[in-house]
């Protein structure tokens, strides 16, 4: 596990929950400690983790999973599947740590650890029960999903960096193979992470449980 990581709240063993937080591109796992205070305050049997990106950024001080210098639609795809065997590992080991199922796992991710969320969700369809995808989006839109993973997708529509268009059409292609698969978007919200993308967090996570994790 990155020892760069920041334990918000440790559960019990097995805990209820276990919410991995990752960040977004030349960020540190400081960056999502706010909301994963806020996601301990509501899931008192959780553990709640801030994961620091396993590769030092290439363009600030920070961190991150793979490269955006140069990034095309043509390669991004093939970074982020070069990525992924340090993610997986990173989330298998945290699952082992704390004896957490994939049923009772979340993975929590912003901007570029949106986009490895989404695509280690839809490739490994035994990691994790719910992703929350905040100003995120597909590396490529998967011709099927995992039917064990519930998605959430979460976007301001102000957001210039990643714009809110990439989670309306992930939200029509993966209604239409028939995903679990919720979209918020919010108007005056631009790429960051305020109270009210908190609050919809929320809500989802407390809502209804997934229909696939019940099937």
């Amino acid at each position: 596990m990155n020892s760069n990581s920041i334990v918000v709240q440790q559960g019990s063993k097995r805990p209820d929950q276990l919410i991995l937080l990752f960040h977004g591109v030349g960020a540190t796992p400081d960056y999502m400690v706010p909301l994963g205070h806020r996601l301990a305050g509501e899931f008192r049997q959780a553990t709640v983790v801030s994961i620091a990106a396993r590769f030092p950024s290439d363009m600030s001080w920070g961190h991150q999973w793979f490269s955006v210098q140069d990034v095309t639609e043509d390669n991004r795809p093939e970074r982020v599947a070069a990525a992924m065997p340090e993610f997986l590992a990173e989330v298998h080991a945290w699952q082992k740590n704390e004896d957490a199922t994939a049923a009772t796992t979340i993975l929590v991710g912003f901007s570029q650890g949106a986009i490895m969320a989404l695509e280690a969700a839809c490739t490994f369809p035994a990691l994790a029960g719910q992703v929350v995808a905040i100003a995120g989006r597909f590396a490529r839109l998967p011709a099927k999903t995992a039917p064990q993973t519930a998605l959430h997708l979460l976007h301001g529509e102000q957001d210039v960096v990643i714009p809110y268009r990439y989670t309306v059409e992930a939200e029509h292609h993966l209604l239409g193979i028939g995903s679990d698969v919720t979209v918020d978007l919010l108007p005056s919200i631009g790429h960051e992470i305020d109270a009210e993308i908190m609050n919809r967090i929320v809500e989802r996570l407390k809502g209804p449980a997934p229909k696939s994790l019940w099937e």
